[in-house]
């Protein structure tokens, strides 16, 4: 090892590192969670981390406590929703021309949090409190993180400024538009797009590195900005651990014929798609498979699904803890979404535990799929029953999606393999 190397990693190694997200990064029942739990895993085993995030009365005790295992230091901040302060968000977001999303988690505890952070005297735990990078886990946290910038240099020092991008998130309410059919909806979704993609562009400028989880979402919003790619930006995906899942082949779960959806329908993208699924492509799987069951796994299950829980074909339990006997019953997994951006961790879920996967083009966005080798792609209600049929029905095609799909997350979306990507972003030297 040369002299050089070895001073370069033993400065990595002794960095501090301000690490912000919008949502407690654990248990891993959500996709930003996922990508937010194993970026902060690599980096914790380099760097001194103080994690700072938002919770949720839903959040636990013990998952403050697990993430304190390997962060140096754990400060949550409350974050409460209602429906009273969404309407003065979105009231607040017509008057200003702000993004809804980014006025409705404003909340002024963070920032006075943050500024306190860098007025506290050194405690000899954590020694000094100058942080050599300040991480922004999705663009919800980038204005914090901006404070947190800003406070840093009042104290004589600038820190590097990092975005983790999991989302080109103008495109979510964009492609909600797209497929609304209520004419006000529609509007409204449209304002919000044309307000995002202005404040997504200003605030991707203002950080030193913005990192993005696929190529489309990168390029989505440089075409709005009109700038060319940056060497400071980078493409890192969403990885998981393979290694922690148990995968069952379809040859030992032939005789099922249950279809899986596994997400939260609090987020509008999930809502939409399942709602679509429900009414447009259940039906003529039915037609060809009647004894065939759906489960729709995720919290606020919609009122329409709920319905039909009585007749056994349907079964929506909201949040559930702990989903792995909805994985075992599972014949084929289906991602039937017609908007969102970023990457779907759910696919990757599927593959590593050798389920079939039948997605959406926009489903799977930004992953390294095959149609016909690892996945089944259709977008018309007509071709994805008719995809999800010919899983349920041919056991050889099925057991090729899930043993490809497999190999698939261990060859590209392992953390361990693919998360050296950061150091390269985390190196002082860049």
């Amino acid at each position: 090892m040369s002299c050089g190397f070895a001073s370069g990693f033993l400065e990595l190694a002794l960095s501090r590192n301000l690490f912000l997200t919008q949502v407690l990064p654990y248990p891993l029942d959500a996709g930003p969670k996922l990508r937010a739990y194993y970026t902060l895993r690599h980096l914790a085993a380099r760097y001194a981390v103080t994690l700072v995030s938002f919770v949720r009365d839903s959040d636990r005790p013990e998952s403050i406590a697990h993430l304190e295992q390997f962060c140096e230091r754990v400060i949550t901040v409350p974050m409460r929703r209602s429906w009273l302060r969404d309407g003065l968000s979105l009231a607040c977001s017509l008057v200003t021309g702000e993004p809804f999303l980014i006025t409705r988690d404003r909340v002024p505890d963070m920032a006075v949090r943050l500024k306190a952070l860098f007025s506290e005297n050194p405690q000899p735990a954590i020694g000094n409190q100058q942080f050599d990078v300040i991480h922004a886990d999705q663009l919800w946290m980038a204005p914090y993180a901006l404070v947190a910038g800003a406070e840093a240099v009042k104290h004589g020092y600038r820190p590097k400024l990092v975005l983790d991008q999991h989302n080109a998130v103008h495109l979510i309410p964009r492609r909600l538009a797209d497929s609304a059919r209520n004419p006000l909806s529609r509007y409204l979704l449209s304002l919000e797009a044309a307000h995002m993609a202005r404040y997504e562009s200003r605030l991707c400028q203002q950080f030193d590195h913005v990192v993005w989880v696929t190529a489309e979402d990168q390029q989505a919003v440089q075409a709005i900005s009109n700038q060319q790619s940056s060497t400071s930006d980078r493409v890192i995906p969403i990885c998981l651990d393979p290694s922690a899942t148990v995968c069952h082949l379809p040859s030992a779960i032939s005789h099922l014929l249950a279809i899986l959806f596994l997400g939260g329908m609090h987020w509008p993208p999930n809502a939409d798609g399942v709602r679509w699924f429900v009414r447009d492509v259940l039906p003529r799987i039915w037609a060809r498979v009647p004894g065939t069951r759906f489960f729709a796994v995720g919290k606020n299950p919609l009122p329409e699904i709920q319905l039909q829980n009585g007749a056994g074909r349907v079964v929506a339990p909201g949040y559930v803890d702990e989903p792995q006997e909805y994985w075992e019953r599972s014949r084929v997994f289906v991602v039937p979404l017609r908007a969102g951006g970023g990457m779907r961790v759910k696919i990757l879920d599927a593959w590593a535990r050798g389920l079939p996967v039948v997605s959406t083009t926009i489903g799977a966005e930004g992953i390294a799929y095959r149609h016909g080798d690892n996945i089944l792609i259709a977008d018309t209600p007509e071709d994805f029953a008719e995809a999800v049929v010919n899983v349920l029905s041919d056991d050889e095609l099925a057991e090729r999606l899930a043993r490809r799909g497999r190999a698939t997350v261990e060859e590209h979306y392992d953390w361990r393999k693919v998360y050296g990507a950061w150091d390269e972003v985390y190196d002082p030297r860049r």
